[in-house]
């Protein structure tokens, strides 16, 4: 597929499934593991790698968002293909599930953890902050 003329085409896959496919992207904003970054129609090609995050991107006027679990970006002149351990969409979340998770994450980073322990939990404290901000946005409640 070919992105209409003066858009993008983006591609966000997971490894279960194909998330988001547009022809009609004016802009992509993403959360590199170096900082955040955007994408124009005609940005010069790179390869990144992401961190945990908000992904969004715009067609005309409106806005989309999603939550992503490290991966990567590459980055063409037309195209942006997000290759991620996990994507969800705002409307795919469930709020109250992720409500339940950070409080659960905040609750372990209080004990005596093991490193391991405490990486993971800090990690899953990340992801469901940002699930959470993604809901958010969209509307949920």
């Amino acid at each position: 597929m070919v992105a209409e003329k003066g858009k993008m085409l983006l591609e966000i896959v997971a490894p279960s499934r194909q998330v988001v496919r547009s022809e009609r992207v004016d802009e992509v904003i993403a959360p590199g593991s170096e900082g955040e970054f955007g994408v124009l129609p005609g940005h010069t090609p790179f390869l990144t790698t992401l961190k945990i995050g908000m992904l969004s991107y715009r067609e005309g006027s409106e806005w989309h968002r999603l939550a992503v679990d490290w991966g990567y970006a590459e980055v063409g002149a037309n195209r942006v293909v997000i290759l991620a351990e996990g994507a969800d969409r705002a409307s795919d979340i469930d709020l109250a599930e992720e409500r339940v998770a950070k409080e659960r994450a905040e609750k372990l980073l209080t004990e005596k953890l093991e490193q391991k322990d405490y990486e993971k939990a800090r990690i899953d404290l990340m992801r469901a902050m940002i699930r959470i901000q993604v809901a958010e946005q969209h509307g949920q409640k």
